[in-house]
């Protein structure tokens, strides 16, 4: 028995409507949710041809040898990051005037490995045993509208097609349950001699490494209380005439406990370094995650969290990383200090559905820019006035140079006074001469927890 994909009807009308407009064939991904018992998509979104591709007529099967696999993937990498916690691209789809052949199915399944594998590149969390590793591919007929769905384990490159259900239902999102939160920042990354050599980038990432441990580690308070992770989510909601939990436009509010101390488990230890600078990450970022409604469990809900709150300062940093390298713009050396805007997010409404899709905007682009790019990566026209500002922001800037001694002995006093609630800061600071950057775990018996929330 192979997997079911519960699919909503309008993804069904969109892959109808795609005419292939003499072109051999037209590629894109699927988009939903994983549970133990079956997926959910809702949305689905074609791949954007190149700019400089020519259109090529419909032909033969060697057309379809020419799909591009690296704009595919980098596709489905752009849109990951326009995906709010608890969804994920769920597989690929390929429509041909032609019935599915051998081709096809050796095409796809290429595809699938490799757009498994561009979203989940650079990641903060790994797999657990518990998800999900099947992933889908579809074939639709634009001439007979005859479905070929099977799947791939992408944890077995040998792995070969299982069979799977593809049902439609309407409103399949209507009531999905959100989970919101705000998530307090504040990564501090000593920099040795030799890291101090490491590009930005670099540094960055480990520092985001050992921040992601803090954030997988944490406790969850929902609604103000530490559930079960085994509990239904919906334990103690109340219940319908029919006798089902009403779920509609149900939200959670999430926050986070973590530990103040790494490695709380191991005897306490101290450890000297010689240091020639620092990276100080540190901002508040609004988190927000979606979770199906039937039967959802605590941890279910806690992991949709908890790889938003990943994701979303992974993003962030590479966006701004790249947005760097496309600008050209130079590191700072010696004394001198830098701060970049990372930046914001901000929300749309699915129509018909609770879940809303996300994208990052600096502070100098337009909200015309942003309805592009909804156009450009998920194929799907957005109003203006339905853009969700999830934080303001203050313009990019890097501010000038700063004496030494002073930014050693006036650590605290950069702190913001109150906690920043408008962006997350990427703050560098290269410093001449030595820190000494101390490590100490805390005793098993002594673990703290910090506060994140706003």
């Amino acid at each position: 028995m192979g997997r079911t994909y519960i699919v909503e009807e309008t993804v069904g009308q969109y892959l109808s409507n795609i005419n292939l407009q003499e072109k051999a064939f037209v590629s894109g991904l699927l988009i939903g949710q994983c549970s133990s018992q079956k997926d959910y998509v809702i949305l689905a979104t074609r791949t954007p041809p190149r700019e400089e591709q020519n259109e090529s007529p419909k032909d033969s099967k060697a057309k379809l040898d020419n799909l591009d696999e690296e704009w595919a993937t980098e596709h489905a990498h752009q849109v990951s990051r326009m995906l709010p916690g608890g969804l994920l691209v769920l597989g690929v789809f390929i429509i041909t005037a032609l019935e599915m052949g051998s081709e096809f199915q050796n095409t796809l399944r290429r595809l699938v490995f490799a757009v498994e594998k561009s979203v989940n590149k650079k990641r903060l969390w790994n797999f657990t045993e518990e998800d999900v590793s099947e992933r889908v591919i579809l074939h639709f007929c634009s001439s007979t509208k005859k479905i070929f769905c099977r799947t791939y384990d992408i944890h077995d490159p040998k792995s070969s097609a299982k069979p799977a259900d593809w049902k439609y239902q309407n409103g399949l999102s209507a009531s999905w349950l959100s989970l919101e939160g705000t998530v307090y920042v504040n990564i501090h990354v000593p920099l040795s001699t030799t890291s101090a050599s490491y590009t930005l980038e670099k540094n960055t990432k480990n520092g985001l490494a050992r921040w992601a441990k803090q954030i997988e580690n944490g406790i969850y308070l929902i609604n103000g209380q530490v559930k079960d992770e085994d509990c239904d989510l919906l334990e103690g909601q109340k219940k319908s005439s029919r006798g089902n939990t009403q779920a509609a436009n149900h939200s959670f509010d999430i926050r986070v406990l973590t530990q103040l101390l790494l490695n709380s488990d191991h005897r306490s230890t101290a450890m000297v370094q010689i240091c020639s600078g620092s990276v100080n990450l540190k901002g508040a970022v609004k988190c927000r995650a979606y979770i199906h409604s039937n039967k959802p469990k605590v941890k279910d809900a806690v992991q949709a969290m908890k790889r938003d709150i990943l994701n979303t300062v992974a993003d962030r940093c590479e966006i701004l990383f790249e947005d760097l390298l496309l600008n050209e713009i130079p590191e700072k050396k010696d004394s001198e200090k830098e701060f970049h805007i990372l930046p914001h997010r901000v929300f749309v409404p699915i129509p018909g559905s609770t879940v809303m899709l996300c994208d990052y905007k600096f502070g100098d682009e337009s909200a015309e820019e942003i309805r592009d790019h909804f156009l450009e990566m998920l194929d799907r026209m957005i109003q203006i006035e339905d853009l969700e500002i999830a934080e303001e922001i203050n313009t990019a800037c890097i501010s000038s140079s700063m004496d030494t001694e002073a930014s050693l002995d006036n650590t605290d006093d950069e702190q913001p006074k109150q906690p920043i609630k408008t962006t997350i800061v990427l703050k560098i600071q290269q410093n001449i001469g030595v820190i000494a950057a101390f490590a100490v775990a805390a005793l098993a018996a002594g673990i703290s927890f910090h506060y994140f929330s706003d």
